[in-house]
């Protein structure tokens, strides 16, 4: 598998309101609508996408979200290796996506980017 880099932090908050503030007024990060999301999300310079999210949204904690070219390949490179990985991929307008639980208990996702 080759990872092409990160491509995607999230955050789940109980204060996402506040999370969402601080991230678009204070760190200047602009805004950046993607359906199929429920999430407020940003987009920095290089691409990457920071995703706020409230705490019942998904997992306590963060997320990393690793970019690969084929992401049906490395899902089943992951599974090959006996690491435990959804069995559904999501979308949105702008990628692929399928999350696995690293050997620390951290949930992560490989992503592939639509073109």
């Amino acid at each position: 598998m080759e990872i092409l880099g990160i491509t995607f932090v999230g955050t789940f908050s109980p204060a996402r309101a506040a999370m969402t503030a601080f991230v678009r007024d204070i760190l200047a990060v602009a805004p950046a609508g993607a359906s199929g999301m429920d999430a407020d999300v940003f987009e920095l310079p290089d691409g990457t996408t920071l995703a706020v999210t409230s705490s019942g949204d998904g997992p306590a904690g963060r997320t990393i979200g690793l970019l690969v070219r084929d992401l049906d390949a490395a899902m089943a490179e992951l599974r090959a290796a006996g690491v435990v990985t959804d069995d559904e991929v999501s979308s949105n307008q702008r990628e692929r996506y399928a999350h696995f639980w690293a050997p620390d208990g951290q949930l992560y996702e490989l992503i592939e980017r639509r073109t």
